[in-house]
C-alpha cells in the first residue's frame, strides 16, 4: 500500500544539478504541500549511502513540484553542495511534496527530503494525513529552514476568525496539509470545518479568483509571505488579512508542538499597514535514519556554513539560522544533525 502510493505520488524527474546552475528562482505562488502535482518515480535510490567515513556519498534529494520553492532551494543547496562540499552529492528530484517525499525515504527512493514539519510529526504519530497508512518512523530531522505562514485572505471588514462562522472559505486543497491546518485554527475559536463553515476545496489561485469574484469569503494559505496569489488579488481588491491572536496563537502551539508565532510586516500586501500576528509550520529537511552520521554531519554543516552563498541565489536562504532550525521541531533529529547543532551551541 505505502509503496504503492509512493510510485503514484512520488519522483518523476530526476535533475543532478552541478555548480554552474544555480540561477533557478523560486515560485512563491506554490506551496509544495497543497499544490505540487503527483509524479511517477523514475529515478533510482542512491546507491552510495554508506559510503565510509570521508568518500563521497550519493544522495537522491527529494523536493516538490517544479514549480515550486521546495524544488528551486533544493537545486540552490544542491549547487552550492556540488562546489563547496565534495563528500556529499545530491541529486534534486521533482517530486509531489512533504507526504510523497517521506513515503519515498522510506522506500530508500530518496535519502533527504523536505516536508513541513506539520506533515512528519503527521507521519511518525499515524495521525491526520497518515491515519490510514499509519505511523512511519524510519526518519529523523535534519534542520528547519524557513517559515510557511498560516495567511488567512478576507473579504475587507473581516477582522477575526471567529468573523469566518457562517462564511463561504476555503480551506486548500481536500486532504492537504493546509486543510489540517485550517481544522485546527478553526477549531481552536469553536469552529467545525465541516458544520459551522461552507467549505471550499480550493487551490490558492482559484482560492484568490473566488474571493475576487465574490464566491467565497475567505481562504487559507500556507506559504511564504509575500505570496504572488494574494499579492495579484490584493491589486484588485481591498482584502483583510486575518491575525491569529496570541491566546488562540499559545493554544495551537500547546496543543500542536509544530507551530511557531510569525508576524506578517506591515505593507507586505496592499492596504494592509498594520503587522498581521498569525502562526507558521516550518519547511525541513529530513533524512533516512540509517545514513551515516559524520554525512549528515557534513550536510548540516555544509548548509549553514554556506548560508551567504544560498542567500545570494534564492531569497529563503536569508532566513538560515541554527536556531529557528531546532526550535518548534517534535520528531527527533538524526545524531549528525544533533552533533553539529550541540557542537555550536544551539542544543543541548
Amino acid at each position: 500500500m505505502k509503496k504503492a502510493l509512493s510510485v503514484l505520488l512520488a519522483l518523476a524527474l530526476a535533475v543532478s544539478l552541478t555548480a554552474c546552475g544555480g540561477g533557478d528562482k523560486p515560485a512563491e505562488s506554490k506551496t509544495d504541500e497543497s499544490q505540487a502535482p503527483a509524479a511517477e518515480s523514475t529515478a533510482p535510490a542512491a546507491e552510495e549511502q554508506k559510503a565510509p567515513s570521508g568518500e563521497t556519498v550519493n544522495w537522491n534529494f527529494a523536493t516538490g513540484g517544479s514549480t515550486g520553492t521546495y524544488y528551486a532551494y533544493g537545486g540552490v543547496i544542491a549547487n552550492v553542495f556540488s562546489e563547496k562540499v565534495p563528500n556529499v552529492k545530491l541529486t534534486v528530484q521533482s517530486t509531489g511534496a512533504s507526504k510523497a517525499n517521506i513515503f519515498s525515504l522510506d522506500d530508500n527512493e530518496a535519502q533527504i527530503g523536505f516536508v513541513q514539519n506539520d506533515v512528519m510529526d503527521y507521519a511518525m504519530k499515524g495521525e491526520s494525513l497518515f491515519k490510514e497508512d499509519g505511523a512511519i518512523t524510519s526518519f529523523s530531522a535534519v534542520a528547519a529552514l524557513y517559515p510557511e505562514t498560516c495567511q488567512i485572505v478576507g473579504a475587507k471588514g473581516l477582522a477575526s476568525v471567529a468573523d469566518l462562522k457562517g462564511k463561504n472559505v476555503s480551506v486548500g486543497d481536500a486532504g492537504s496539509g493546509v486543510e489540517f491546518n485550517a481544522t485546527q485554527i478553526l477549531a481552536a475559536y469553536g469552529i467545525d470545518i465541516n458544520k459551522d463553515i461552507t467549505k471550499h476545496n480550493l487551490s490558492f489561485g482559484d482560492s484568490a479568483e473566488a474571493l475576487k469574484d465574490g464566491k467565497i469569503d475567505a481562504f487559507f494559505c500556507v506559504a511564504g509571505a509575500p505570496t504572488t496569489a494574494i499579492t495579484e488579488l490584493a491589486t484588485t481588491n481591498d482584502i483583510s488579512i486575518i491575525s491569529v491572536d496570541k491566546e488562540h496563537a499559545d493554544q495551537l502551539k500547546k496543543d500542536y508542538p509544530f507551530y511557531s508565532d510569525i508576524s506578517i510586516p506591515a505593507n507586505t500586501y496592499k492596504g494592509v499597514d498594520a503587522d498581521v500576528q498569525t502562526v507558521a509550520v516550518k519547511a525541513t529537511i529530513i533524512c533516512r535514519n540509517d545514513l551515516p552520521e559524520d554525512a549528515v554531519y557534513n550536510l548540516v554543516k555544509g548548509i549553514f556554513d554556506n548560508k551567504d552563498m544560498i542567500a545570494e541565489s534564492h531569497a529563503k536562504g536569508k532566513l538560515l539560522d541554527p536556531n529557528y532550525a531546532v526550535e518548534a521541531i517534535s520528531v527527533p533529529f538524526h545524531p549528525g544533525a544533533e552533533k553539529y547543532f550541540k557542537e555550536i551551541g544551539v542544543m543541548k
